[in-house]
C-alpha cells in the first residue's frame, strides 16, 4: 500500500487524531497566554522579578519533554491532565519573555500622558500598556504554539491525543507493511497543522494591530 491509498484508507482517523491535536494545543496555549501575560504584567517593572519570571520559564523549558511527562504520570494518571501541564508549562516563556520586553518597551511619556488626564493604574495598563506591547506578545505566542505542535506528538507517551499517537504506532511497528506510512502521516500532519495555525496569527495580527504600529 501505497501512501496516498494509506491516507485514504486511514482518512477519518487521521482527521479525528489532527483535530485533537490542533484541540489540545489550541486550549494550552490560550491557557499558557494568560498566565504568561499576567506574570510579565506583575514582573516587568521590576528588573529582578522580570529576570527571575524569564529563567524560571526558561528552567522549565530545559526539561526534556518525555521526562515531563513521565513526571507527571504518577501524579496526575495517563491521557489528557499530563498532556496539558506539560504543554502549559512549556508554552510559557515566549510569551513571558516577551510580554515582559513589550511591556518594558512602551513610551513613558504615553503611560505619563495618561496618568496626568487621570487614568487609573488598570485603565492605563488596558487601554495603553497591553495594546502597544500586543506586537511581541503576539510575536511570542507564534513560538510558543510552533514548539507545542511538536511537544504534543510526545504526549502519546502517556496515551495523550493527537497524531503523536500515529507516529509513536508506526515507530513501534517497523517493518510492518505500513510503519512508514503512519510516521509519514503523522509528522506532515503536524507539520500542516503549525502552517495553518501560523497562517492564523498573521491574519490575526493584521486585524488587532493598526498599521503605523506595524510599520
Amino acid at each position: 500500500m501505497n501512501f496516498l491509498e494509506y491516507l485514504g484508507t486511514r482518512k477519518e482517523q487521521l482527521l479525528t487524531d489532527a483535530y485533537q491535536h490542533a484541540s489540545v494545543v489550541f486550549q494550552c496555549m490560550v491557557v499558557a497566554t494568560l498566565i504568561g501575560v499576567l506574570i510579565g504584567v506583575v514582573s516587568y517593572s521590576s528588573e529582578w522579578a522580570g529576570n527571575l519570571a524569564t529563567t524560571t520559564t526558561a528552567t522549565i523549558l530545559t526539561v526534556p519533554a518525555l521526562a515531563l511527562i513521565g513526571l507527571l504520570i504518577p501524579i496526575v494518571g495517563l491521557g489528557v491532565p499530563p498532556t496539558v501541564i506539560a504543554l502549559t508549562l512549556y508554552g510559557l516563556l515566549p510569551v513571558v519573555r516577551n510580554a515582559i520586553v513589550g511591556l518594558r518597551g512602551v513610551d513613558p511619556s504615553l503611560v505619563d500622558a495618561a496618568t496626568g488626564i487621570g487614568m487609573s493604574r488598570s485603565a492605563r495598563l488596558l487601554r495603553i500598556e497591553l495594546p502597544l506591547a500586543w506586537p511581541p506578545i503576539l510575536t511570542g505566542i507564534r513560538v510558543s504554539t510552533q514548539m507545542l505542535m511538536g511537544i504534543a506528538a510526545i504526549a502519546a507517551y502517556a496515551s495523550g491525543p493527537g497524531l503523536g499517537n500515529v507516529i509513536f504506532r508506526g515507530l513501534a511497528s517497523l517493518g510492518s507493511a505500513n510503519a512508514l506510512n503512519q510516521v509519514l502521516a503523522g509528522t506532515l500532519g503536524i507539520i500542516v497543522l503549525a502552517l495553518l495555525f501560523d497562517a492564523a496569527y498573521v491574519l490575526i495580527g493584521r486585524l488587532t494591530i493598526p498599521r503605523g504600529i506595524r510599520a
